[in-house]
């Protein structure tokens, strides 16, 4: 298990050697064109839009958890779980939706419009969403509840007692929140942030329809329009510096938070009823993100799909295209899980350092973002292809053709690489509830290591296993970077048909497919939402002495 351990971990960082094999096999005669044309724009770019959506999501998240935890009024029950909601919506989509409710003929300048008597599209001086604010402000309203949960679970955690004795010490409502609670919470805040941030990193979709020229955006452009694969090699090295420099900076924002298991629960701090004015503030606080990151869009969603299915019906092509979806994202999931549980297992039977540092080196695909995983995954993905066309030609006397690029086989790998994390952590955070004396007790009435696995560890890991296999089941289906770069030709998922419909314009055509994946993406918010709600979650540690993309699935 140690040996198969190890060797799954350098699988599963692969791609990054890969990538740098493709990077060295550009000739330098393509620097002075990247470095004075591409990668000044691009790194403007990528860090404005990286500062502008950590402000915000920071100032959104832990405002909206310190509102849900210190203060009560009507509906605060409901917006709990109703603040998760836009974690369902992914960014290309969101992109995609605000961008037809804004357009000069859209449903918002026309209602405008009609209000105030005025005829001739483009007359309302409407901030135009197709800029770097209109970027910033849309990714924030999605990806805000990464610090809203986090945040929040550590706000729940904080003894009421510390809040009071500030209070009686003279400090206000202001002073407890600002020097007692917003200090004990910065690690949690340092997560959630990095963890949207690496989000923003990933994206492509929603940069592309907004005019941002991030790097992976560049990325993109490089291989796919300018066949470049070399070059996409060396921003996507870039990328990656960026990427890991985040990590290292939420790891030194968190490096003395310890945590102090306590025999008995400390009591909360009694929340503020609020009235009047500072009940229509919070009110008007808590809606918003809502409405813009959620009930909005999906709205527009389903009235747009309504019109296109009463014009000309379901698109002909959406089975199949629903079909492709579920078969990559299932065997996608198959596989990651597969990869979480050998990962975390070895570290429960062995207690071996060296599987402890498998399942953190393996974990790591997570933190580099899609575009760079798929470039480093095709050296070995080609290499392979062409060992075992020899084989088939050398055994049969055929030609095989690409067998793991042509199949899916490879996005299916990219899938297991990105995702391992989220099974890794669930897998980890389960066998954690499991007392060692199960073990001891299975083996002393005559169980082998196999048979404790399958009847003793394997029954009460369903709810993590499940739960696990949930998240990445839709993250695979929404994935929008791999899946275009590494998809069969001609093989349409509902992530990828979108993105074509997008860039064409055709916003009603695309609505089905936005609508499905928005649908499909409420099961795992439903399931967080049910999760936060309990009490022994909710006191528990948001951040666990493990990997960053562990801790995602750890987080409720």
């Amino acid at each position: 298990m140690l040996l198969a351990s190890c060797l799954l971990a350098c699988a599963l960082v692969a791609p990054v050697a890969g990538l740098v094999a493709i990077a060295a096999e550009g000739s330098g005669g393509a620097w002075p064109h990247l470095l004075n044309y591409v990668l000044p724009g691009a790194v403007r770019d990528t860090l404005i839009l990286l500062t502008g959506v950590g402000c915000l999501v920071i100032a959104m998240g832990t405002g909206l958890a310190w509102l849900m935890t210190a203060y009560e009024f009507p509906g605060r029950r409901i917006f709990e779980w109703a603040l998760l909601l836009p974690l369902a919506v992914p960014t290309y989509i969101i992109a995609y939706a605000w961008l037809d409710l804004l357009h000069p003929v859209g449903p918002v300048q026309d209602a405008l419009r009609a209000l105030l008597g005025v005829t001739g599209a483009g007359v309302l001086p409407v901030p135009d969403v197709r800029s770097m604010g209109g970027c910033i402000l849309l990714l924030s309203f999605v990806l805000y509840p990464y610090v809203f949960m986090p945040t929040r679970a550590l706000f729940l955690m904080q003894a009421g007692g510390l809040l009071e004795a500030a209070r009686m010490l003279g400090a206000g409502r202001r002073g407890v929140f600002f020097r007692v609670a917003l200090p004990l919470a910065r690690p949690a805040i340092a997560l959630g942030a990095s963890l949207a941030l690496m989000e923003t990193l990933n994206d492509i979709g929603a940069s592309e329809f907004l005019g941002v020229r991030t790097l992976s955006v560049s990325i993109y452009a490089t291989w796919v329009n300018r066949s470049n694969l070399p070059g996409a090699a060396q921003i996507a090295l870039a990328l990656m510096a960026l990427a890991v420099a985040l990590i290292l900076i939420e790891r030194w924002a968190r490096r003395r938070q310890r945590y102090v298991s306590q025999t008995q629960r400390a009591p909360r701090a009694r929340p503020v009823r609020l009235k009047g004015w500072a009940l229509a503030g919070a009110l008007t606080a808590a809606s918003l993100p809502v409405l813009i990151g959620f009930v909005f869009p999906a709205l527009y969603l389903v009235a747009q799909a309504w019109r296109r299915i009463a014009f000309a019906g379901l698109p002909h092509d959406l089975g199949e295209q629903i079909r492709n979806t579920v078969t990559l994202s299932a065997f996608g999931t198959l596989a990651a899980l597969c990869a979480g549980f050998m990962l975390a297992y070895a570290v429960r039977i062995t207690r071996a350092p060296l599987a402890a540092a498998s399942l953190r080196v393996g974990s790591l695909g997570y933190a580099i973002p899609g575009t760079v995983l798929a470039i480093g995954l095709l050296p070995g993905l080609m290499e392979l292809d062409g060992a075992l066309a020899d084989a088939i030609d050398w055994a049969l006397g055929g030609t095989a053709g690409l067998i793991l690029s042509g199949s899916g086989a490879a996005l299916v790998y990219a899938y297991a690489t990105r995702f391992v994390a989220i099974s890794a952590g669930g897998v980890e955070a389960g066998l954690s509830k499991l007392s060692p004396s199960l073990d001891c007790a299975a083996r002393a009435l005559g169980e082998t290591a196999g048979g404790a696995l399958r009847r003793v560890h394997l029954p009460l890991l369903r709810p993590a296993l499940g739960a696990a296999a949930l998240l990445v089941f839709v993250d695979c289906m929404k994935e929008l970077p791999m899946t275009l770069l590494l998809r069969p030709l001609n093989y349409e998922t509902l992530a990828t048909h979108l993105y074509g419909e997008a860039a064409r314009g055709t916003y009603e055509d695309g609505a089905v497919a936005a609508l499905c994946i928005v649908l499909v993406g409420l099961a795992p918010v439903i399931l967080l939402g049910r999760l936060s709600r309990r009490p022994s979650l909710a006191h528990a540690a948001p951040n666990p002495p493990a990997p960053i993309p562990s801790a995602v699935a750890a987080s409720p």
